[in-house]
């Protein structure tokens, strides 16, 4: 079948899922994971889109799309009142779901690379379907939200140097405490030099854009977003990472809702590719093999999450109800999970047993705790009044 073809296929099912899950009133998210599921290549269904390169590119604009997006929100303001916030629930995230996840990699493969590179797969949590649940749910005004998305940046940080160190231990180099620090100093210098211009140039480029017709700003911000993505690559960090960056640049600019208006559609239509696309990654068919590893991690990885939102909410002053919604706010995996996971499964010094199970692992490990976090997202407030009570945030 042709590109068109698919493409069309894809646009009809997506469109399908999107009035369904108004029907159902849920996100739609898990609904495109499992149309992609459905229509892809995972036995025991016929396979009728295969994953490939047009699609995947259209995939990565749609996480990137998503995570400007949230730039625009989460200006260089917030992000310094909600620089607490940023560190304590970052820090408290890593240990508690790294380290669960490292300990979880120690009881299934035993001490060695295998359980470093599980504790990453455990660890981080999905931007991409955490971003669209939030503007679904309409939640970026809430005061717990600051302390989501700070965790949510901490981790783009952390597993730019975390991608490092797994690309060493997957092939058996010796990672030296020389390319790590230059890894953390490059990266820090972008994401300083980002933050910096957000503060110098809104003016100016506020003079730039108000000569600009609507046509040539749609290519000037698309070329800003995506050479802001190409270059936070370049520096170690996630193209979604450098997308955010490139929000946050222009957040603090009267530019900011003509682009946002103006993309919007942009946005949904490359966003619910990216999410089909995560589905196509995911094989049913190997739930057999991988299943007693499954429940392991599916218990971990929601377990990890709520204790760690729990905790960082009520470290940084946040009320029992808004702190269980933090947790329930990060339950989801995604794209960085199965990035991980393919980088292990073509990684020639780790198990044989580890590399031919960790795909299949990953991907339902995503598709599980995609669907659950995107449910308890929807639930938290009305769980958390029934058992805390609508407290606000503590002063």
């Amino acid at each position: 079948m042709g590109l068109i073809p698919e493409l069309a296929i894809i646009l009809v099912v997506v469109a399908v899922m999107s009035v369904l899950g108004v029907r159902l009133s849920i996100s739609a998210i898990p609904l495109f994971i499992v149309a992609g599921v459905l229509l892809g290549p995972s036995e025991p269904f016929p396979g009728w889109i295969e994953m490939n390169d047009p699609l995947f590119l259209l995939g990565e604009i749609g996480v990137i799309l998503l995570l400007f997006y949230l730039g625009l929100e989460f200006s260089l303001e917030r992000i310094m009142q909600a620089r607490r916030l940023v560190m304590t629930g970052g820090i408290v995230d890593l240990v508690i779901n790294a380290g669960l996840g490292l300990g979880l990699g120690f009881l299934l493969l035993g001490p060695g690379p295998e359980a470093i590179l599980m504790a990453g797969l455990i660890y981080i949590s999905s931007s991409g379907v955490i971003t669209r649940a939030l503007f679904d749910f309409r939640r970026l005004a809430d005061e717990e939200t600051d302390l989501v998305l700070g965790t949510l940046v901490f981790e783009d940080l952390a597993i730019a140097l975390f991608l490092g160190v797994a690309s060493g231990l997957a092939v058996g180099t010796a990672v030296s405490g020389t390319a790590v620090t230059w890894r953390v100093l490059v990266v820090v210098a972008f994401v300083g030099a980002f933050l910096y211009a957000s503060h110098k140039l809104p003016r100016f480029i506020d003079r730039v854009a108000a000569k600009i017709e609507r046509e040539r700003l749609v290519l000037a911000a698309l070329a800003l977003v995506i050479g802001s993505a190409a270059l936070a690559e370049e520096a170690g960090l996630s193209a979604p990472g450098g997308a955010l960056l490139a929000g946050i640049l222009l957040s603090e600019t009267e530019v900011r809702d003509r682009i946002e208006r103006h993309l919007f559609g942009l946005r949904d239509f490359a966003a619910a590719i990216f999410f089909f696309t995560f589905g196509l990654q995911i094989n049913l068919g190997a739930l057999g093999d991988v299943w007693d590893w499954l429940v392991l991690g599916v218990i971990v990885a929601i377990v990890g999450k709520l204790a760690a939102g729990w905790i960082a909410g009520r470290m940084t002053g946040f009320s029992k109800r808004q702190s269980f919604t933090v947790g329930t706010s990060l339950v989801a995996r995604g794209e960085f999970t199965l990035i991980l996971a393919q980088l292990a499964a073509l990684g020639t010094a780790l198990s044989p047993e580890f590399r031919e199970r960790i795909l299949s692992f990953a991907g339902l490990l995503v598709l599980v705790t995609a669907a659950i976090g995107v449910i308890l997202m929807r639930e938290s407030r009305t769980v958390g009044r029934a058992i805390f009570g609508s407290r606000r945030k503590v002063s």
